[in-house]
Protein backbone atom coordinates (compact mmCIF):
# COMPACT_ATOMS: atom_id res chain seq x y z
CA UNK A 1 0.00 0.00 0.00
CA UNK A 2 1.76 3.48 -1.34
CA UNK A 3 0.32 6.50 1.27
CA UNK A 4 1.47 9.17 -1.05
CA UNK A 5 -0.75 8.25 -4.17
CA UNK A 6 -4.26 9.78 -3.28
CA UNK A 7 -6.78 7.56 -1.01
CA UNK A 8 -5.50 3.94 -0.07
CA UNK A 9 -3.02 4.18 -2.79
CA UNK A 10 -3.41 0.53 -3.21
CA UNK A 11 -0.87 -1.37 -5.29
CA UNK A 12 -2.23 -5.05 -6.52
CA UNK A 13 0.56 -8.00 -6.41
CA UNK A 14 2.90 -5.76 -5.33
CA UNK A 15 6.93 -5.39 -4.05
CA UNK A 16 8.67 -3.87 -1.51
CA UNK A 17 12.47 -4.09 -1.97
CA UNK A 18 14.17 -3.08 1.44
CA UNK A 19 18.07 -2.41 1.85
CA UNK A 20 19.41 -2.46 5.18
CA UNK A 21 16.81 -0.34 7.34
CA UNK A 22 15.08 1.84 4.36
CA UNK A 23 12.69 0.94 1.61
CA UNK A 24 14.84 0.67 -1.80
CA UNK A 25 11.94 0.63 -4.23
CA UNK A 26 7.91 -0.23 -4.19
CA UNK A 27 5.73 -1.28 -6.86
CA UNK A 28 3.75 -3.69 -8.84
CA UNK A 29 6.10 -6.48 -8.80
CA UNK A 30 5.89 -6.90 -12.35
CA UNK A 31 7.49 -3.87 -12.82
CA UNK A 32 10.50 -4.58 -10.79
CA UNK A 33 13.53 -3.47 -12.26
CA UNK A 34 15.83 -6.80 -13.79
CA UNK A 35 18.54 -5.93 -11.81
CA UNK A 36 17.09 -6.83 -8.61
CA UNK A 37 15.73 -10.08 -9.76
CA UNK A 38 18.11 -12.16 -7.93
CA UNK A 39 17.38 -10.45 -4.69
CA UNK A 40 16.22 -12.54 -1.11
CA UNK A 41 12.62 -12.80 -1.71
CA UNK A 42 10.48 -13.15 1.57
CA UNK A 43 6.59 -13.87 0.19
CA UNK A 44 3.66 -12.51 2.30
CA UNK A 45 0.95 -14.26 1.13
CA UNK A 46 -1.00 -11.92 -0.92
CA UNK A 47 -1.35 -9.85 2.32
CA UNK A 48 -1.99 -6.62 2.98
CA UNK A 49 1.23 -3.92 3.80
CA UNK A 50 0.57 -0.81 5.49
CA UNK A 51 3.50 1.86 6.92
CA UNK A 52 4.21 0.52 10.49
CA UNK A 53 1.51 2.04 13.03
CA UNK A 54 2.71 5.48 15.27
CA UNK A 55 1.26 6.26 18.90
CA UNK A 56 2.14 10.19 18.79
CA UNK A 57 0.73 10.96 21.86
CA UNK A 58 0.90 8.45 24.82
CA UNK A 59 1.65 8.67 28.66
CA UNK A 60 2.26 5.10 28.76
CA UNK A 61 5.04 5.34 31.92
CA UNK A 62 3.31 5.93 35.17
CA UNK A 63 2.86 4.34 38.36
CA UNK A 64 -0.48 2.71 39.89
CA UNK A 65 -4.04 2.95 38.01
CA UNK A 66 -7.20 5.52 38.55
CA UNK A 67 -9.84 2.59 38.53
CA UNK A 68 -11.78 4.30 41.53
CA UNK A 69 -11.76 7.73 39.70
CA UNK A 70 -13.10 5.91 36.91
CA UNK A 71 -15.56 5.21 39.12
CA UNK A 72 -15.72 8.35 40.59
CA UNK A 73 -16.94 10.15 36.80
CA UNK A 74 -19.80 7.71 36.57
CA UNK A 75 -21.11 8.71 40.31
CA UNK A 76 -21.35 11.69 38.33
CA UNK A 77 -17.75 13.69 39.53
CA UNK A 78 -16.37 15.93 36.79
CA UNK A 79 -12.33 16.13 35.60
CA UNK A 80 -12.21 19.55 37.45
CA UNK A 81 -14.08 18.27 40.58
CA UNK A 82 -11.99 15.25 40.91
CA UNK A 83 -8.59 16.92 40.12
CA UNK A 84 -9.07 19.61 42.43
CA UNK A 85 -10.22 17.50 44.90
CA UNK A 86 -6.62 16.18 44.88
CA UNK A 87 -7.24 13.31 42.41
CA UNK A 88 -7.03 12.92 39.04
CA UNK A 89 -3.27 13.45 37.76
CA UNK A 90 -2.01 13.97 41.16
CA UNK A 91 -2.94 10.92 42.40
CA UNK A 92 -0.27 9.26 39.80
CA UNK A 93 1.88 11.65 40.50
CA UNK A 94 1.81 9.77 44.03
CA UNK A 95 2.33 6.15 42.81
CA UNK A 96 4.83 7.57 40.40
CA UNK A 97 7.04 9.07 42.75
CA UNK A 98 7.21 6.07 44.52
CA UNK A 99 7.68 3.76 41.91
CA UNK A 100 11.62 3.09 41.52
CA UNK A 101 12.99 2.49 37.60
CA UNK A 102 12.39 -1.51 37.70
CA UNK A 103 8.64 -1.05 39.08
CA UNK A 104 7.71 1.54 35.92
CA UNK A 105 9.33 -0.66 33.27
CA UNK A 106 7.74 -3.69 34.95
CA UNK A 107 4.43 -1.69 34.70
CA UNK A 108 4.76 -0.01 31.34
CA UNK A 109 5.96 -3.28 29.22
CA UNK A 110 2.55 -5.15 28.63
CA UNK A 111 1.13 -1.97 27.68
CA UNK A 112 3.80 -1.28 25.46
CA UNK A 113 3.69 -5.02 24.13
CA UNK A 114 -0.24 -4.48 23.77
CA UNK A 115 0.50 -1.89 21.17
CA UNK A 116 3.67 -2.87 19.65
CA UNK A 117 1.22 -6.21 19.05
CA UNK A 118 -1.22 -4.57 17.06
CA UNK A 119 1.45 -3.10 14.75
CA UNK A 120 3.03 -0.25 16.31
CA UNK A 121 6.53 0.87 15.71
CA UNK A 122 6.78 4.39 16.69
CA UNK A 123 5.66 5.25 20.14
CA UNK A 124 6.03 8.38 22.04
CA UNK A 125 6.80 8.65 25.69
CA UNK A 126 5.32 11.42 27.76
CA UNK A 127 6.91 12.36 31.35
CA UNK A 128 4.66 14.28 33.51
CA UNK A 129 3.46 12.29 36.55
CA UNK A 130 6.75 12.93 38.43
CA UNK A 131 6.07 16.88 38.93
CA UNK A 132 9.72 17.15 40.38
CA UNK A 133 12.68 16.85 38.20
CA UNK A 134 14.17 13.93 39.47
CA UNK A 135 10.95 11.30 39.04
CA UNK A 136 10.42 12.96 35.62
CA UNK A 137 13.75 12.39 34.35
CA UNK A 138 12.97 8.67 35.65
CA UNK A 139 10.00 8.37 33.58
CA UNK A 140 12.12 9.52 30.45
CA UNK A 141 15.15 6.96 31.38
CA UNK A 142 12.49 3.96 31.92
CA UNK A 143 11.01 5.09 27.94
CA UNK A 144 14.62 4.82 26.63
CA UNK A 145 15.54 1.58 28.58
CA UNK A 146 12.28 0.57 26.30
CA UNK A 147 13.55 1.75 23.03
CA UNK A 148 16.45 -0.66 23.68
CA UNK A 149 14.76 -3.88 25.08
CA UNK A 150 11.93 -4.06 22.70
CA UNK A 151 11.82 -3.45 18.76
CA UNK A 152 9.87 -0.13 18.76
CA UNK A 153 10.77 3.59 18.11
CA UNK A 154 10.43 5.68 21.43
CA UNK A 155 10.48 9.39 20.81
CA UNK A 156 10.21 11.18 24.23
CA UNK A 157 8.83 14.36 25.46
CA UNK A 158 9.57 16.50 28.49
CA UNK A 159 5.61 17.42 30.14
CA UNK A 160 6.54 18.71 33.66
CA UNK A 161 4.24 21.33 33.11
CA UNK A 162 1.25 18.91 33.37
CA UNK A 163 0.29 20.18 36.55
CA UNK A 164 1.60 22.17 39.39
CA UNK A 165 2.21 19.59 42.33
CA UNK A 166 0.83 20.57 46.13
CA UNK A 167 4.31 21.91 47.39
CA UNK A 168 4.13 24.49 44.61
CA UNK A 169 0.40 25.82 45.08
CA UNK A 170 1.40 28.79 45.96
CA UNK A 171 4.49 29.41 43.78
CA UNK A 172 4.16 28.56 40.36
CA UNK A 173 6.37 31.14 38.91
CA UNK A 174 8.86 28.98 41.28
CA UNK A 175 7.87 25.53 39.70
CA UNK A 176 8.19 26.48 36.36
CA UNK A 177 11.59 27.83 37.12
CA UNK A 178 12.92 25.23 39.41
CA UNK A 179 11.28 22.68 37.62
CA UNK A 180 10.09 23.07 34.42
CA UNK A 181 12.82 24.84 33.03
CA UNK A 182 15.94 23.70 35.09
CA UNK A 183 14.20 19.92 34.93
CA UNK A 184 14.74 20.57 30.84
CA UNK A 185 17.78 22.30 30.80
CA UNK A 186 19.19 18.86 33.37
CA UNK A 187 17.03 16.11 30.76
CA UNK A 188 18.56 18.17 27.46
CA UNK A 189 21.55 17.54 28.76
CA UNK A 190 21.37 13.63 29.24
CA UNK A 191 19.84 13.24 26.05
CA UNK A 192 16.50 12.13 27.52
CA UNK A 193 14.07 14.72 25.87
CA UNK A 194 12.78 14.88 22.16
CA UNK A 195 10.39 17.48 22.20
CA UNK A 196 8.58 19.73 24.58
CA UNK A 197 5.05 19.71 25.36
CA UNK A 198 2.32 21.29 28.24
CA UNK A 199 -0.83 20.99 29.00
CA UNK A 200 -2.63 24.62 28.62
CA UNK A 201 -6.01 24.44 30.50
CA UNK A 202 -7.78 26.45 33.12
CA UNK A 203 -6.64 23.42 35.59
CA UNK A 204 -2.93 23.64 34.43
CA UNK A 205 -1.07 26.41 32.74
CA UNK A 206 -2.21 29.77 30.98
CA UNK A 207 -1.03 30.45 27.31
CA UNK A 208 1.33 32.91 28.71
CA UNK A 209 3.14 30.41 31.27
CA UNK A 210 3.30 27.99 28.30
CA UNK A 211 4.81 31.07 26.00
CA UNK A 212 7.51 31.21 28.60
CA UNK A 213 8.18 27.35 28.69
CA UNK A 214 8.08 27.14 24.65
CA UNK A 215 10.64 30.10 24.52
CA UNK A 216 13.46 28.01 26.64
CA UNK A 217 12.75 25.23 24.85
CA UNK A 218 13.59 26.69 21.79
CA UNK A 219 17.19 28.32 23.18
CA UNK A 220 17.64 24.71 23.30
CA UNK A 221 16.54 23.50 20.47
CA UNK A 222 13.57 21.23 21.15
CA UNK A 223 10.94 21.18 19.60
CA UNK A 224 7.14 21.92 21.36
CA UNK A 225 4.14 20.60 21.11
CA UNK A 226 1.24 21.36 23.46
CA UNK A 227 -2.43 19.60 25.18
CA UNK A 228 -4.89 22.54 24.32
CA UNK A 229 -8.74 23.50 23.90
CA UNK A 230 -9.54 19.96 25.29
CA UNK A 231 -11.88 21.85 28.17
CA UNK A 232 -11.92 25.20 26.89
CA UNK A 233 -10.67 27.24 24.24
CA UNK A 234 -7.73 29.21 25.79
CA UNK A 235 -6.06 30.20 22.08
CA UNK A 236 -2.78 27.77 23.20
CA UNK A 237 -3.30 26.09 19.59
CA UNK A 238 -2.23 29.45 18.40
CA UNK A 239 0.25 30.25 20.83
CA UNK A 240 1.66 27.03 20.34
CA UNK A 241 1.47 27.37 16.28
CA UNK A 242 3.09 30.75 16.28
CA UNK A 243 5.99 28.67 18.39
CA UNK A 244 6.22 26.45 15.05
CA UNK A 245 4.74 23.50 16.78
CA UNK A 246 4.73 20.28 15.53
CA UNK A 247 1.60 19.76 17.01
CA UNK A 248 -1.57 20.53 19.48
CA UNK A 249 -3.29 17.59 20.74
CA UNK A 250 -6.92 17.02 22.17
CA UNK A 251 -8.37 20.42 20.19
CA UNK A 252 -12.32 19.79 21.01
CA UNK A 253 -12.81 23.80 22.02
CA UNK A 254 -10.56 25.14 18.67
CA UNK A 255 -11.34 28.25 17.06
CA UNK A 256 -10.79 29.58 14.20
CA UNK A 257 -8.23 31.67 15.10
CA UNK A 258 -6.35 28.48 15.83
CA UNK A 259 -7.20 26.58 13.17
CA UNK A 260 -5.60 29.14 11.12
CA UNK A 261 -2.43 29.77 12.79
CA UNK A 262 -1.68 25.61 12.66
CA UNK A 263 -2.32 25.76 9.05
CA UNK A 264 -0.07 28.31 8.27
CA UNK A 265 3.00 26.13 11.13
CA UNK A 266 2.33 23.02 8.97
CA UNK A 267 1.39 22.27 12.89
CA UNK A 268 -0.43 18.73 12.68
CA UNK A 269 -4.15 18.15 14.99
CA UNK A 270 -3.45 15.27 16.85
CA UNK A 271 -7.02 14.20 18.07
CA UNK A 272 -7.65 11.88 21.18
CA UNK A 273 -11.04 9.80 20.82
CA UNK A 274 -9.83 7.67 24.11
CA UNK A 275 -10.04 10.72 26.21
CA UNK A 276 -13.40 12.02 24.58
CA UNK A 277 -14.95 8.80 25.46
CA UNK A 278 -13.75 7.87 28.61
CA UNK A 279 -14.60 11.98 29.73
CA UNK A 280 -17.69 11.36 27.58
CA UNK A 281 -17.61 14.81 25.89
CA UNK A 282 -20.02 15.86 24.18
CA UNK A 283 -18.11 18.84 21.80
CA UNK A 284 -16.31 17.63 18.75
CA UNK A 285 -13.11 18.77 17.28
CA UNK A 286 -13.53 20.67 14.02
CA UNK A 287 -12.36 18.08 11.90
CA UNK A 288 -13.91 19.76 8.90
CA UNK A 289 -13.11 23.32 9.61
CA UNK A 290 -9.27 21.52 9.92
CA UNK A 291 -9.67 19.19 6.69
CA UNK A 292 -10.91 22.62 4.98
CA UNK A 293 -7.44 24.93 5.99
CA UNK A 294 -5.30 21.46 5.07
CA UNK A 295 -4.28 21.08 8.63
CA UNK A 296 -3.22 17.61 8.88
CA UNK A 297 -4.88 15.19 11.23
CA UNK A 298 -3.08 12.44 13.61
CA UNK A 299 -4.82 10.25 15.94
CA UNK A 300 -3.24 8.80 18.92
CA UNK A 301 -4.32 6.15 22.24
CA UNK A 302 -3.40 9.01 24.34
CA UNK A 303 -2.61 6.19 26.75
CA UNK A 304 -2.56 7.16 30.13
CA UNK A 305 -4.01 6.16 33.79
CA UNK A 306 -6.89 8.54 34.37
CA UNK A 307 -8.41 9.77 30.89
CA UNK A 308 -7.58 7.69 28.53
CA UNK A 309 -6.89 4.30 29.73
CA UNK A 310 -6.33 2.77 26.24
CA UNK A 311 -4.03 0.37 24.90
CA UNK A 312 -5.05 -0.35 21.43
CA UNK A 313 -4.42 1.55 18.45
CA UNK A 314 -6.99 0.06 16.07
CA UNK A 315 -9.50 1.03 18.78
CA UNK A 316 -8.47 4.66 19.01
CA UNK A 317 -8.52 4.25 14.39
CA UNK A 318 -12.28 3.01 15.38
CA UNK A 319 -13.16 5.78 17.36
CA UNK A 320 -11.48 8.26 15.45
CA UNK A 321 -14.23 7.21 12.34
CA UNK A 322 -17.18 6.26 14.87
CA UNK A 323 -16.79 9.23 16.88
CA UNK A 324 -15.29 12.59 15.24
CA UNK A 325 -16.74 10.89 11.66
CA UNK A 326 -12.90 10.84 10.17
CA UNK A 327 -12.89 8.29 6.80
CA UNK A 328 -11.18 5.25 7.10
CA UNK A 329 -8.44 6.27 4.90
CA UNK A 330 -7.95 9.50 7.37
CA UNK A 331 -7.60 7.18 9.99
CA UNK A 332 -4.86 5.21 8.42
CA UNK A 333 -2.94 8.26 7.45
CA UNK A 334 -3.36 9.31 11.09
CA UNK A 335 -1.49 6.59 12.26
CA UNK A 336 1.17 6.97 9.91
CA UNK A 337 2.18 9.87 7.81
CA UNK A 338 0.29 12.61 10.33
CA UNK A 339 1.79 10.90 13.04
CA UNK A 340 5.50 10.77 12.19
CA UNK A 341 4.73 14.57 11.06
CA UNK A 342 3.69 15.28 14.52
CA UNK A 343 6.98 13.52 15.73
CA UNK A 344 8.57 15.40 13.55
CA UNK A 345 9.85 12.07 11.72
CA UNK A 346 10.08 13.16 8.12
CA UNK A 347 11.40 9.31 7.33
CA UNK A 348 8.42 6.82 8.26
CA UNK A 349 4.68 6.51 7.87
CA UNK A 350 5.03 5.79 4.00
CA UNK A 351 5.68 3.31 1.59
CA UNK A 352 8.24 4.99 -0.73
CA UNK A 353 11.62 4.51 -1.65
CA UNK A 354 14.06 6.40 1.13
CA UNK A 355 11.65 5.82 4.01
CA UNK A 356 12.23 3.56 6.84
CA UNK A 357 11.47 0.00 6.57
CA UNK A 358 8.98 0.31 9.85
CA UNK A 359 5.91 -1.98 7.94
CA UNK A 360 2.94 -3.65 9.30
CA UNK A 361 1.53 -7.20 7.74
CA UNK A 362 -2.37 -7.43 7.99
CA UNK A 363 -4.34 -10.88 7.74
CA UNK A 364 -6.75 -8.79 5.66
CA UNK A 365 -8.61 -7.52 2.06
CA UNK A 366 -9.08 -4.03 2.37
CA UNK A 367 -7.16 -1.32 4.35
CA UNK A 368 -10.88 -0.27 6.18
CA UNK A 369 -10.76 -3.37 7.69
CA UNK A 370 -8.18 -2.20 10.03
CA UNK A 371 -10.99 1.07 11.22
CA UNK A 372 -14.15 -1.17 10.79
CA UNK A 373 -13.32 -4.05 12.99
CA UNK A 374 -13.93 -3.65 16.99
CA UNK A 375 -11.71 -5.95 19.24
CA UNK A 376 -9.72 -8.03 16.58
CA UNK A 377 -6.53 -7.53 15.48
CA UNK A 378 -5.17 -9.11 12.69
CA UNK A 379 -1.69 -8.32 12.86
CA UNK A 380 0.29 -11.17 10.70
CA UNK A 381 3.63 -9.70 11.52
CA UNK A 382 6.22 -6.39 12.09
CA UNK A 383 9.27 -5.26 9.58
CA UNK A 384 10.84 -2.58 12.39
CA UNK A 385 13.93 -1.52 10.67
CA UNK A 386 13.56 -4.04 8.11
CA UNK A 387 13.67 -6.46 10.60
CA UNK A 388 11.23 -9.23 10.44
CA UNK A 389 9.91 -9.26 14.49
Amino acid sequence: MDEDSGGYGLIEEGALLLEGDRILWVGPEAQLPAHYAQAHRHDLGGRLVTPGLIDCHTHVVFGGDRAREFEMRLEGASYEEIARAGGGILSSVRATREADEAALLASALPRIDTLLAEGVTTLEIKSGYGLETETELKMLRVARRIGRIRPVTIRTTWLAAHAVPPEYKDDRAAYIRDVVIAGMESGHAEGLIDAVDGFCEGIAFSRDEMAQIFDHATRLGLPVKLHAEQLSDLHGAEMAAQHGAISVDHLEWLGQDGIDAMAASGTVAVLLPGAFYTLRETKYPPVQALRDAGVPIALATDCNPGTSPLTSILLTMNMGATLFRLTPAECLTGVTRHAATALGLSDRGQLKPGMRADLAVWDIQHPAELTYRIGFNPLHARFVGGELV
